[in-house]
């Protein structure tokens, strides 16, 4: 599997173009805030780029981010643009040809930023212990397209896990139930889509499989509950975060208006008082009340299907 891989993105692989199914390089939902980031990558970087958009969460100023993946080194050069100076980019990948495409560029980007905050490490996602990555040493982890490729995800999140620091998050595509097994109690989707199967080939042998790309949050907090428990708190957001005066947007189904009181289960005022989010909003409540279940939580598939409607109903 592993030869796979580095063959198919080593070699096969030479251009976007190349890919055959729409799950990556979408640029169609493209933010207009990126575009001014992505002017100022090197073109050969870009055109190494096999990713689905950019797996960026908000607040990332002055944080250590590790990249699990980072092939050309695309997404580093994106989130380098957004840690600024006092932060930190690392990138992680097992191929050699797109390593050298992401080392060749460093000075280029450090120009271009003017400072130098990216390294790159060659190894395996599967084994980070290897490359000499120290326990709770990393605010955010993301990964673009590349954990569903590993032969073996349980130490890919093991791993994940163990290196992020308290209220840290890892920001990646798919796998509920493993990142619940591996520590990350209550998985959150943020966005997903159906994805075109655009080689005729391929599509004739799927039939009706339908496939869907899916970015889910990861916080590492220990106190986090198996279910959204009601436990009558509610938050309000004052706004300050970048790209985000009027909303906050934690997930798909937590849009928290600028200056409204919103009404969260324990996990979610976990996930923002017990992180880097903490200092946006304002806190009501504690947890000396139980009033169940929040209405609407399910556990169906969560995606939107083909005709956009969604399969599950909002939790909290």
């Amino acid at each position: 599997m592993l030869e796979s891989v580095q063959n198919y993105y080593g070699k096969v692989l030479q251009h976007s173009n190349d890919l055959k199914t729409s799950a990556c390089c979408d640029v169609s939902s493209m933010p207009d805030w990126l575009k001014p980031l992505l002017a100022k990558l090197h073109p050969q970087v870009t055109e190494r780029y096999y990713g689905c958009g950019l797996v960026a969460p908000a607040v990332l100023e002055g944080a250590r981010v590790l990249d699990l993946g980072s092939g050309s080194g695309r997404d580093c050069y994106l989130l380098a643009q957004l840690v600024g100076h006092q932060g930190q980019v690392v990138g992680v990948d097992m191929t050699v040809e797109q390593l050298a495409v992401a080392n060749a560029h460093l000075q280029y980007h450090a120009e271009q930023f003017g400072f130098a905050n990216v390294e790159f490490r060659q190894g395996y996602i599967e084994n980070l212990d290897a490359l000499g990555l120290s326990d709770a040493s990393f605010d955010v982890i993301v990964s673009n397209c590349v954990i569903n490729l590993s032969p073996d995800k349980d130490s890919v999140l093991r791993e994940a896990y163990r290196l992020l620091k308290k209220g840290g998050e890892l920001y990646f595509n798919d796998f509920h139930n493993l990142a619940k097994r591996h520590g990350f109690a209550d998985p959150r989707l943020v966005e997903d889509r159906p994805i075109a199967i655009t080689d005729p080939k391929l599509a004739a042998k799927l039939g009706n499989t339908r496939f869907y790309s899916a970015t889910y949050r990861l916080f590492k907090l220990d106190d986090l509950e198996p279910a959204c428990e009601d436990h009558g708190q509610a938050v309000i957001y004052h706004g300050g975060i970048a790209d985000a005066p009027h909303t906050f947007v934690l997930d798909k189904h937590h849009h928290i208006e600028t200056g409204k009181v919103f009404p969260v289960c324990g996990n979610t005022y976990r996930m923002l008082h017990d992180s880097r989010f903490a200092p946006y909003f304002s806190f009501i409540g504690d947890f000396s009340q139980h009033f169940g279940i929040f209405q609407g939580c399910g556990s169906v598939l969560p995606y939107d299907n083909d005709n956009g409607t969604a399969n599950l109903g909002a939790c909290c």
